[in-house]
């Protein structure tokens, strides 16, 4: 279990009040300048060496990304872009960073943007976060009142102005380039890559786009040193993470823990373990709506970090847990969350705006005894043709939960329609728009 004394987010739970003045006797804005006196490509490199991977699911390599700027400053302005757009099913972190620890993210933004050669730093927040955007507006104005941003900011001689934007609720958004065309004005639609966002980003300039918790830890970092922070959890998988602990738990919540920290202990020891107890336990989502979900007999010994569940055939993801005990319905479950993806998919991409429809409709036949052995192959097939074949990662995110079900749930997916009376004819040919009154055409 990870000690206190190792702990960035000392307030995720409002202990000791959001404003500055309670910031900044917990340790923010402590040797900013310092740090940034250091240099930029220090920063960097501490970064590099601290091993800190990005917290908003994909878990790329920070220090690299930041170092894909151009180190020369042009005729073009660089921009650092806080993606505060939170949407991933189950994952509620960011959330609570801008209602209790804004301070650290404000730091982070003036220490990053420095390193990278911006002026200016847009926080792209979720549209329905209303209350923690005023939160973290009223943040940034204690900020520029003591001259932390700004002219001349903290006293580090570079200039840092701080915006907010904010979304209208698509989940797509959250995707890196999706949300530069949303804070352009524009549809918020996938760019296709390359050109990458750190060369052609906003307005065609370079760009950093960075999750909220990703930021909020570098100043922490770079304090306590790089060497610090490798030294939670292992080589590539370093340093702390908050968890978000939901669904059939006796208390869900938020927790900061070291990574790869045991699932088990996570949901025993902070979330008061599974409703109906351990053994009541049939599924745990791991990191948000979009990874594979995995049995008990997985989670019984699963550790949580990007290495060890890629092992296990899902993902970390924003370290979202989902518990799911055997009270539900787990292909109810996964097909409400194909719905999800069905009305988020931005249709830009055939695969993904024809296919989810056809993943969501098959679940639910699925789930009312309605189908047959031979949709079930179908709908395997339908994931792959979704996976790999669009812009962005928006047809990853809606494959793998399927074919997490399909991969460990199968055998009650075949006992449900077994009852079928269409189980087992080889004459019968299922059409791939799957619609009810197309099926009962076909065998009349």
């Amino acid at each position: 279990m990870l000690e206190d004394r190792d702990r960035i987010f000392k307030n995720l739970y409002n202990d000791y009040g959001w404003q500055i003045e309670s910031s900044i006797k917990i340790g923010d804005w402590k040797d900013t300048k310092e740090i940034c006196t250091k240099g930029k490509e220090w920063i960097i490199n501490e970064i590099k060496t601290s091993e800190l991977r990005g917290r908003g699911g994909a878990g790329f390599p920070t220090g690299l990304k930041l170092s894909f700027t151009p180190k020369e400053q042009g005729t073009k302005s660089h921009y650092l872009i806080i993606n505060a757009d939170e949407s991933e099913p189950g994952t509620c972190k960011d959330r609570d960073i801008l209602r209790f620890e804004p301070q650290k993210l404000i730091e982070g933004c003036l220490i990053t943007s420095y390193a990278i050669g911006a002026h200016t730093s847009y926080i792209y927040i979720r549209g329905e976060f209303f209350r923690e955007g005023e939160r973290l507006q009223q943040a940034i104005d204690q900020a520029y009142e003591k001259n932390f941003i700004g002219k001349n900011a903290c006293g580090t001689g570079w200039d840092l102005d701080i915006y907010l934007h904010y979304g209208a609720g698509a989940y797509i958004c959250g995707e890196e380039t999706a949300l530069l065309e949303s804070l352009e004005g524009k549809r918020g639609q996938p760019r296709s890559k390359p050109p990458f966002p750190a060369l052609v980003g906003l307005y065609g300039c370079p760009t950093i786009v960075n999750n909220v918790e990703t930021i909020a830890v570098i100043p922490t970092i770079l304090r306590r040193g790089a060497k610090w922070f490798a030294s939670l959890g292992r080589s590539k998988n370093t340093g702390t993470k908050i968890f978000c602990i939901t669904g059939n738990v006796n208390n869900p919540c938020n927790v900061e823990e070291e990574m790869g920290v045991p699932l088990k202990e996570l949901i025993e020891k902070h979330a008061g373990g599974v409703i109906g107890g351990w053994n009541n336990l049939l599924a745990v989502i791991p990191g948000g709506s979009s990874m594979p979900l995995l049995p008990k007999s997985v989670c019984d010994t699963l550790r949580m970090d990007f290495d060890y569940l890629v092992n296990q055939k899902s993902g970390l993801g924003t370290a979202a847990i989902v518990v799911i005990n055997k009270d539900q319905d787990i292909i109810k479950c996964i097909a409400r969350i194909a719905k999800f993806y069905k009305h988020e998919s931005c249709g830009q991409c055939t695969p993904c705006r024809e296919g989810t429809g056809w993943l969501w409709r098959m679940l639910e036949r699925l789930a009312k005894g309605e189908g047959t052995l031979k949709e079930i192959d179908l709908l395997f097939d339908v994931t792959k043709q979704i996976e790999g074949h669009t812009i962005c990662a928006f047809g990853e995110a809606s494959a793998w939960p399927v074919q997490g079900l399909l991969r460990h749930f199968r055998k009650e997916i075949e006992r449900r329609n077994s009852s079928n009376p269409l189980v087992g004819r080889t004459d019968v040919k299922i059409p791939y728009l799957i619609d009810q009154h197309l099926l009962e055409k076909e065998n009349a």
